[in-house]
């Protein structure tokens, strides 16, 4: 997929209501963008898909919403008031700043590139007989490549762990990265930049307290893990869900919805005993690379990709990578954090945050697996895989949204064969036998045909069409989105056929 794709799906989520540019009649906010009346509705589905399974399908899972505004020094116990920064470079010509570490990935990334033409090229060329392990490890130039990549590699993976500026940039300097809109390579020293957004709360006149809006929703949980723990009775191994608002002041905010200054998260901390953190860590990435498969889209979409720099708090962390329109791209991030958290939350308060273990007769602070996603890169990631332009048998071209049915937003569309002779009025007998269950659309403007592209275009997966013959014998003809094929149901039979499909809990149940 291309990146006239990916603007094709942009301006698709602008004028069907999925996403709109925030303050857009103000000419717009950078990196902030407000949801539609079709992008809410399935941005709720995507939440209430995690959100079940995890409190419904894990007993020992609950869910807490906590506070945006927290104590200031939660901020300096969690490391952000200190570590929280991207290195930005800046170009002298373009004015243009970016992430130096985004620079390099995107270096690397062209390598690889290079590397996979050149073994597509020769599975060309060799056919059937063609053996890449072998082609890899032989040829000139695929080596030549492999081993450029590999070296600048290791550079940058010791230049992020050393926190090393000087020398991102002098990788940036000796790898001839240009500015991708000057074209020049006259960059400005690296250096670091905080990514909260402050505020004050409080009255000037009483010395407001500087307080910050959160840049994660995982602290919320943290500092109330002994609340939810003992109202909850909850017995180690357990877990607490959130869905929340997070806000960084991303200064490289790009790629639409994929980077944002305002966000929500979809997190769950989940704390074991010490010494069996590696254990959970290896089931909930199985759990939740399941979760994502589930959907359908395939599972040549997903890949893990293991942390070349682990945070000084974690001992493994891997990101859960989905392929989207610009390339393979991080939805959600799965993390052993050991007891980092507890610990400093601890320290800085000065209350005893531990637990007590009744099998083991002891007290300990807990080690804690998270995951991480992100609902707006989940969003982006299921209308990226679901956008599709397809060229009909009569040469007419139609864009469908091929969303996962229990995830869409109108799960049928309800359409009298025209305006008049009472089928109106059936169509409409119809919507409010079936409002109680699931979101149904009206629609009985322009040709049957217009109409069901329209629902196409916003993914409805079921069209049914009241015609003259529903009057006499109580059947309608329903159409199924990505067939295009129809058939002909009683209408007391369509709550049932229709449920099955677009039911919540038939996807629950695939991973469950």
């Amino acid at each position: 997929m291309s990146e006239d794709v990916f603007k094709k799906i942009v301006s698709h989520c602008k004028e069907y209501g999925f996403v709109f540019q925030s303050s857009e009649i103000y000419d717009g906010l950078s990196a902030v963008y407000d949801y539609g009346q079709m992008g809410v509705e399935l941005k709720n589905n995507i939440k209430k898909y995690w959100w079940d399974s995890m409190v419904l399908l894990h007993e020992n899972v609950v869910g807490i919403d906590s506070a945006i505004f927290m104590h200031p020094t939660i901020w300096k116990a969690s490391g952000h008031v200190d570590a929280f920064n991207d290195p930005l470079i800046d170009n002298k010509d373009s004015k243009k700043r970016y992430r130096a570490d985004v620079l390099i990935e995107d270096y690397l990334a062209k390598i690889d590139e290079k590397i996979n033409k050149e073994v597509e090229k020769a599975a060309k060329r060799f056919g059937d007989s063609f053996d890449e392990t072998m082609y890899r490890q032989t040829n000139p130039r695929v080596l030549e490549n492999q081993a450029k990549r590999d070296e600048v590699h290791a550079r940058f993976a010791k230049a992020l762990n050393d926190s090393n500026l000087e020398e991102l940039r002098q990788i940036i300097i000796d790898c001839e990265i240009v500015d991708p809109i000057s074209g020049t390579r006259n960059w400005t020293e690296v250096r670091q930049f905080n990514l909260m957004f402050s505020t004050e709360m409080g009255s000037t006149a009483d010395g407001a307290m500087k307080v910050y809006l959160r840049p994660e929703t995982a602290q919320g949980i943290f500092v109330n893990f002994l609340n939810v723990q003992k109202t909850g009775r909850m017995k180690i191994p357990f877990g607490i869900a959130q869905i929340g608002k997070a806000f960084r002041n991303e200064i490289v905010a790009r790629q639409f919805i994929f980077r944002m200054r305002e966000f929500e998260q979809m997190e769950m901390q989940f704390f074991v005993r010490p010494g069996e953190e590696l254990e959970w860590f290896a089931k909930w990435k199985e759990t939740r690379i399941k979760w994502h498969k589930a959907l359908g889209f395939g599972d040549n979409k997903y890949r893990f990709h293991d942390h070349e720099k682990l945070a000084h708090y974690a001992n493994a962390a891997t990101d859960v990578e989905f392929e989207m329109p610009f390339g393979f791209k991080e939805v959600e991030g799965i993390h052993s954090r050991t007891d980092f958290d507890l610990s400093s939350h601890e320290k800085y308060s000065g209350k005893k945050i531990q637990y007590f273990d009744p099998e083991l007769n002891k007290s300990y602070t807990p080690y804690v697996i998270e995951t991480s996603i992100g609902v707006d890169r989940m969003f982006l990631s299921v209308i990226s895989a679901s956008y599709a332009e397809e060229v009909l048998e009569d040469g007419e071209t139609r864009v469908v949204l091929r969303l996962p049915a229990a995830l869409a937003p109108i799960k049928l569309g309800v359409l009298p064969l025209i305006k008049k002779d009472g089928l109106p009025e059936k169509a409409r007998e119809i919507i409010d036998t079936l409002k109680f269950d699931f979101k149904c659309q009206y629609d009985e403007k322009d040709s049957i045909g217009k109409r069901y592209r329209r629902q196409d275009a916003i993914g409805t997966p079921y069209c049914v069409t009241v015609d003259h013959q529903s009057l006499e014998d109580n059947t309608v003809t329903i159409r199924y989105r990505d067939t295009m094929e129809q058939e002909r149901v009683a209408i007391d039979k369509l709550s049932a056929i229709i449920a099955d499909k677009v039911s919540m809990k038939n996807l629950l149940k695939t991973i469950g």
